[in-house]
């Protein structure tokens, strides 16, 4: 199954600075979620982002949610989205397909493809846009997401499906902003 723009939303979860500066490459990870979310803005895709405990590890990067209006941000204390019933109500939530990425890999993100996988969504998982403190706990959680059925993806993998084909206007606009 390919990623269809119509269908999907990405959510970009709990890229807060106090968990960021713990985990691997936490720069490289918040240049990729924020790059995820330029694309996503640039073709229509909605973008949600969610927020652990956000009363004590404090908010969603600046860098990501500096242009997004508060409803975008949704509160969460379980580790899943889906478990917490954060994304009930929203209009995302009819949405077939979901391309997450963040963090950390084997805990909140996973908790959430796994949830949403149960609730018969159609899961992409952005390899270069997650991150766990521990290179084990992102590998084990890569193997047993895919096992569930979660499709693994790179950034580049969802530009090329999000946009189909070459040659029209807006994949030479997003082609010189995004391919570099």
């Amino acid at each position: 199954m390919k990623i269809d723009r119509e269908k999907s939303v990405l959510l970009v979860i709990d890229m807060q600075p106090r968990f960021l500066g713990l985990v691997a490459d936490h720069e490289q990870i918040l240049a990729n979620c924020s790059w995820l979310k330029g694309l996503a803005n640039d073709l229509d895709v909605p973008v949600l982002f969610s927020a652990h405990y956000p009363t004590g590890m404090g908010p969603v990067s600046e860098v990501l949610i500096q242009d997004v209006a508060p409803e975008r941000c949704i509160n969460k204390t379980f580790f899943s989205c889906v478990e917490d019933g954060c994304l009930n109500g929203l209009p995302e939530a009819g949405k077939d397909q979901w391309i997450l990425c963040g963090i950390e890999t084997h805990a909140c993100v996973m908790q959430t493809a796994l949830d949403l996988v149960d609730t018969g969504k159609q899961v992409f998982l952005v390899v270069d846009a997650v991150a766990s403190r521990s290179s084990i706990d992102k590998e084990i959680a890569l193997q047993r997401m895919a096992a569930a059925g979660i499709t693994l993806v790179t950034r580049e993998m969802v530009f090329f499906e999000l946009l189909r084909k070459a040659g029209t206007p807006e994949f030479k606009a997003c082609s010189k902003k995004y391919l570099r």
